[in-house]
């Protein structure tokens, strides 16, 4: 399973790239929101963070609400960077964009996913990348990671005649991500403070603990 991280944030991108197992960024407007920007800024922002991930997808989400719009602005923003995908919300709308900026060869990160029909539709309208939320399934009662395995399982059970990978998005903790990786999720692509979790465990830090103490006494020896 691939990381993407989940921000707009600058210096977070640049900091889980120097780790060497991102793969990919992906954004929207809420995110680009907690960083400080402006309007007038948000396409140059885009722009740095796919210099700084070089290669990698970066997903640039349109604010257009109808399709015609979104194809416009989704062009727009492919334009900036070879590596930009569109990312637009689920719905009628979105999908006939989708098909459009497909054929293209523009790619679609399809988001806002919360179904296994969403997803199929997302897929058969040619969107490269599909994001189904977790935690935000778990924020109204019901059980995100059996929502994401039902989308999954369903996608993986068909050839659409395109790639199209699955994105295990709204991650909250490590072990959404384990249970993404599991049942065979493509992608997850976590904000930065989950992403550092997944780096922890408090046995890691108690052999830490531990190996630094004993060295000490080797040094004092």
């Amino acid at each position: 399973m691939k990381f993407f991280i989940d921000t707009a944030d600058l210096d977070e991108i640049r900091e889980a790239m120097s780790w060497g197992a991102l793969s990919g960024v992906t954004t929207n407007p809420s995110l680009y929101a907690k960083t400080g920007g402006k309007l007038a800024d948000f396409e140059q922002h885009m722009v740095k963070i796919c210099e700084i991930c070089e290669g990698l997808p970066v997903s640039a989400e349109s604010t257009a609400t109808t399709t015609q719009e979104m194809v416009e602005e989704g062009k727009r923003l492919a334009g900036l960077a070879p590596n930009v995908v569109v990312k637009l919300p689920i719905g009628v709308e979105s999908l006939a964009a989708t098909k459009t900026l497909a054929e293209d060869g523009v790619a679609v990160n399809m988001t806002l996913v919360f179904s296994a029909p969403q997803a199929l539709l997302a897929a058969r309208a040619g969107a490269r990348y599909i994001s189904p939320f977790v935690g935000r399934v778990d924020d109204i009662g019901s059980d995100g990671v059996a929502s994401l395995e039902e989308i999954v399982r369903c996608i993986h059970n068909y050839d659409f005649g395109h790639e199209c990978e699955i994105i295990a998005a709204s991650i909250r903790s490590p072990y959404h991500v384990t249970a993404a990786a599991l049942m065979g999720a493509d992608i997850a692509t976590v904000p930065f403070g989950a992403l550092k979790n997944c780096v922890k465990h408090p046995l890691t830090a108690e052999g830490l603990a531990k190996f630094e103490a004993d060295w000490e006494k080797v040094k004092n020896a």
